[in-house]
């Protein structure tokens, strides 16, 4: 429509009609109706004004008209806006389309000045012309709805990611089974469960792991209990397998026999435990012992003049026996404890208190020994008293008899009191169940094989019985008593010895019968497989600490480099007056999880070692001789053993020990056949034999100390003056510079190492190269002789010099 500027806008009358119509229903207030149609923007702002020009005239006139007018102009802009699609109204009530989703630009440098062209071109789309220069509030517009279509784009891309990231990582099921193996790496476990590492190491975090590594191996149990974590079902396959148990003991015994009682002799060392032993079942024992010493467990049955039958068990008194002692006091009824009047209390009376007192044994003291002259038994007494020991005398309850062991006299008494001591504790066993005991010693026997000597406690053992102990099952054979007498049968408390053996038993090992060789066979199986997996179990742990120093180590090394990078830029910019000095170098990793790399990265030198093989002729003194020399200082050299054995030395030993550097073969009460000591001279590996305990420690720390570097001693032997210094020509033309001395103490040797010395500070050590008095060559120069002297490579001597002679003497070094 052509119109002038501010002329009246004349519009048809059937167009007023239906605006009117439209704009104001019938019955509405023309005012209300003006308040709830909102007129915002610029073109309705520009429309208002030319309406309120136009109607000026009419206002004049007619107010009435005027208004009425006005509202119908409006409603008639408002229509034709809709009519043509106007979207460009700000506020306006009509919906908007969105610009398209694009991912913002980057502008850098003279952009951020310019307009965005795509900005332009959607204020085009919307029906604006793109100015050439926005006013302020456009550019504050622009800005804004530039910010506003950014963060949405932001959020779309943010939920794009976590939609996809939640369709990458997945928990797994709940209540799915998961079968787990006896070890697991973290890595492995993440994989099997299906997870990431990053969110299983967070689940090891929260429950108190602290195993945080791909690498580290997790046991079965430790799997389960991150697996529950996820609401999984872990399953542990069962390793358990056949087993046999001894029976439980019924509450009431009064129904079942009385039985001998078990008795066990202790004390320090050469009190006279067997002598007392051989007076009481009239033999000899002692003397068929090296050194006189007892050096195994020894079960005797002694029948007493009143028809009482006792066992006895013998125990060593050495210090290396003590498992041997914890042994024969836990398989004990009452502990004989014998003491040396004339000795008193040594270490093995109170290891030997210690054993009883923690196997809740009663005790019955014998101070043995009385007969010698001078002895006071109460002095025993009140010693040991300190020991928890309160004899009757003192007003406690334990019996204390003085005897003479190898007299006889009061032996008869001591019996009398273990058999009292016995019906008071009223001893009593089953004879009609499968047997049940303790191995008490195992070796190999020529012509016999593997023995064991067993105690029955439970039960009755027959010959071609079943029985299993340890690792090891038996058809019986045959049995012996201690004096070597046949049996067929063995009840409570009976000590026999059993061939017939598969492997040979370990002493301290539970007896229990089988019903047949299946059960026994499926019985040793089992147990053999739990010891594999219990060492697997240990080998996990000990790499688990060699992984874990390895990445604490890595660690460390990556913190030293960020450092001295960071150090370095500091330098070069100015902020650190002097260049960092680099950590110091690292040795590279071993195979050993890099043990022996972090010793030498810190200096420390690795110990030498000696691996050692040891060989005897029964299971419980090979163990003691082990636990012995394991318990040698090892702060200088270390001994390794490598293998244990009952029976006498073979060739597969000497090559065993010959794989090891200067390995050793401990043979004792065994011997090696000549054709084995040819092996062992052959392969370089020297065979130590000993009969007695003590001898074999004394001569293993001597070969000890001479595998050791010996300690190097310098000592001054003399001191001379330099009191002139020239010069002589040689052979050749050649000149050398010679030193007038004169001797002021001791000697100085041709041979030997000097020293020179000015104002107290060392110029030189090493040799003489020559000794000559006037021209004649001497060998050696002593206190007041004047001589001339040269030395190797040192010419710069001056008058005053001290020489001093010195000599080097090696000592060897002590193990502790």
């Amino acid at each position: 429509m052509n119109r002038k500027p501010g002329a009246p806008v004349e519009l048809p009358s059937a167009k007023w009609a239906a605006a009117k119509e439209k704009s104001t229903p019938v019955g509405a207030d023309p005012q209300q109706q003006q308040q709830t149609v909102p007129e915002t923007g610029a073109n309705s702002a520009a429309a208002t004004s030319n309406a309120q020009e136009g109607s000026a005239p009419a206002a004049k006139n007619d107010s009435s008209s005027s208004s009425n007018m006005s509202k119908l102009m409006q409603a008639f802009i408002k229509k034709t806006q809709v009519d043509r699609g106007s979207k460009g109204a700000e506020g306006s009530s009509m919906p908007q389309r969105l610009p398209e989703r694009r991912r913002p630009e980057v502008r850098t440098g003279k952009q951020k000045d310019q307009p965005k062209r795509k900005e332009v071109e959607h204020g085009k789309r919307a029906g604006k012309a793109a100015p050439m220069r926005a006013s302020p509030s456009a550019k504050q517009s622009s800005r804004g709805h530039g910010a506003l279509r950014r963060s949405v784009l932001d959020k779309d891309e943010d939920h794009d990611e976590a939609k996809n990231r939640r369709k990458r990582f997945t928990l797994p099921k709940k209540g799915l089974e998961v079968t787990l193996p006896l070890t697991i790496t973290v890595d492995g476990l993440a994989k099997l469960l299906g997870v990431q590492n990053s969110h299983l190491m967070r689940k090891m975090a929260n429950i108190g792991m602290d195993k945080l590594a791909n690498d580290y191996l997790l046991t079965n149990e430790e799997a389960a209990e991150i697996a529950l974590e996820y609401e999984v079902v872990p399953i542990i396959p069962d390793s358990t397998g056949p087993e046999l148990y001894p029976r439980k003991i019924p509450e009431d015994m009064s129904v079942h026999p009385l039985r001998p009682p078990v008795v066990t002799i202790m004390g320090h060392v050469d009190h006279g435990k067997t002598t007392l032993l051989d007076t009481l079942r009239n033999s000899s024992i002692t003397a068929g012992e090296a050194g006189g010493i007892t050096q195994h467990i020894g079960a005797f049955s002694v029948q007493l003049k009143s028809g009482q039958a006792i066992t006895f068990l013998d125990t060593p008194g050495h210090a290396a026996f003590s498992a041997m002692r914890a042994r024969g006091a836990n398989a004990t009824d009452i502990v004989v404890l014998v003491v040396a009047a004339d000795d008193g209390v040594m270490p093995q009376t109170k290891e030997a208190i210690q054993h009883a007192l923690d196997a809740d044994v009663p005790i019955i003291v014998a101070i043995n020994k009385c007969d010698k002259h001078g002895v006071d038994p109460s002095r025993i007494k009140d010693e040991l008293l300190k020991y928890g020991i309160q004899t009757e005398d003192l007003g406690g309850d334990i019996q204390a008899v003085e005897i003479s062991a190898l007299k006889g006299t009061g032996v008869e008494e001591l019996s009398e009191s273990i058999v009292t001591l016995a019906e008071i504790l009223d001893l009593r066993a089953e004879v009609d169940i499968p047997a049940q005991g303790t191995v008490i010693e195992s070796q190999i026997e020529r012509g016999r094989g593997n023995v064991a000597s067993v105690l029955i406690k439970r039960g009755t053992l027959k010959v071609g019985d079943i029985i299993v102990a340890g690792t090891a099952w038996c058809k019986v054979r045959s049995m012996a008593d201690d004096r070597g007498n046949s049996v067929k049968e063995a009840g409570p408390a009976s000590a026999v010895e059993i061939m017939g053996w598969k492997e040979i038993p370990k002493a301290g090992d539970m007896v229990l019968q089988a019903e047949n060789e299946g059960q026994a066979k499926s019985v040793v199986d089992s147990r053999v497989e739990k010891r594999k997996n219990k060492d697997k179990l240990a080998a996990v742990a000990a790499m688990n600490v060699q992984r874990r120093e390895t990445h604490e180590r890595d660690v460390n090394e990556r913190f030293d480099e960020r450092a001295l990078r960071k150090a370095v830029w500091e330098y070069h910019n100015g902020l650190r007056d002097s260049y960092p000095e680099p950590p110091a170098p690292k040795a590279a990793h071993s195979k050993d999880g890099g043990k022996a790399a972090a010793d030498a990265a810190a200096g420390t030198q690795l110990l030498p070692i000696v691996p050692v093989v040891i060989k005897g002729d029964v299971s419980g003194t090979v163990e003691a001789v082990a636990s012995a020399l394991k318990q040698l200082p090892d702060k200088k050299i270390k001994v390794n053993v490598i293998s244990t054995g009952v029976g006498s030395v073979s060739e597969s030993d000497v090559v065993l020990a010959g794989s090891g550097s200067q390995g050793v073969i401990v043979a004792f009460n065994v011997k090696a056949d000549k054709r084995t000591q040819a092996v062992a001279k052959r392969e370089k590996v020297e065979i130590m034999s000993f009969r007695v305990i003590y001898k074999l420690l004394e001569d293993v720390e001597k070969l000890l100390v001479s595998r050791l570097e010996p300690i190097r001693i310098e000592e001054i032997q003399g001191e001379a003056v330099i009191q002139e210094i020239f010069e002589i020509t040689l052979k050749g033309n050649t000149r050398a510079t010679i030193a007038g001395s004169r001797m002021t103490v001791g000697l100085l040797t041709k041979a030997g190492k000097v020293r020179v010395l000015r104002d107290g500070k060392e110029l030189f050590t090493g040799d003489v190269s020559s000794l000559k008095n006037v021209k004649h060559d001497i060998s050696e120069a002593t206190k007041g002789q004047e001589f001339g002297v040269s030395f190797a490579g040192f010419e710069d001597m001056k008058e005053g010099d001290i020489i001093q002679s010195l000599r080097y003497k090696e000592v060897p070094q002590k193990l502790a």
